[in-house]
């Protein structure tokens, strides 16, 4: 089994910054994607970026240029930096993995349970 668990969230004014973290623990071999996606209320779970184990990263357009994603492989944990906060980032944040529990075993997709994040003045 394995857990994500998620901190870093709360509330901030309009500019203003925020650094999220999702630590996975477990009898995990790897973890080859690791994510942050976003839920506001009323909307679907949208993709914010993810970030692969060689450090490729994606991001959506929204927030391209004001999210950094990271990881530490040693940790097996994903961060996410985020400059320039706007209102419409308001959501529920959530992070994920694709855990392998063994060399070439199914990829597992995990979940945190999420972190609010609140950008209002």
């Amino acid at each position: 089994q394995v857990q994500l668990v998620e901190s870093g969230g709360g509330l901030v004014q309009p500019g203003g910054s925020l650094r999220l973290s999702c630590a996975a623990s477990g009898s995990i071999f790897s973890i080859n994607v690791m994510g942050w996606y976003r839920q506001a209320v009323g909307k679907e779970r949208e993709l914010v970026a993810t970030i692969l184990a060689g450090s490729s990263t994606n991001y959506a357009d929204s927030v391209k240029g004001r999210f950094t994603i990271s990881r530490d492989n040693a940790k097996n944990t994903v961060y996410l930096q985020m400059n320039s906060l706007k209102p419409d980032d308001t959501a529920v944040y959530y992070c994920n993995a694709d855990v392998r529990f063994t060399v070439g075993g199914r990829i597992n997709r995990y979940w945190g349970q999420g972190t609010q994040v609140t950008v209002a003045s």
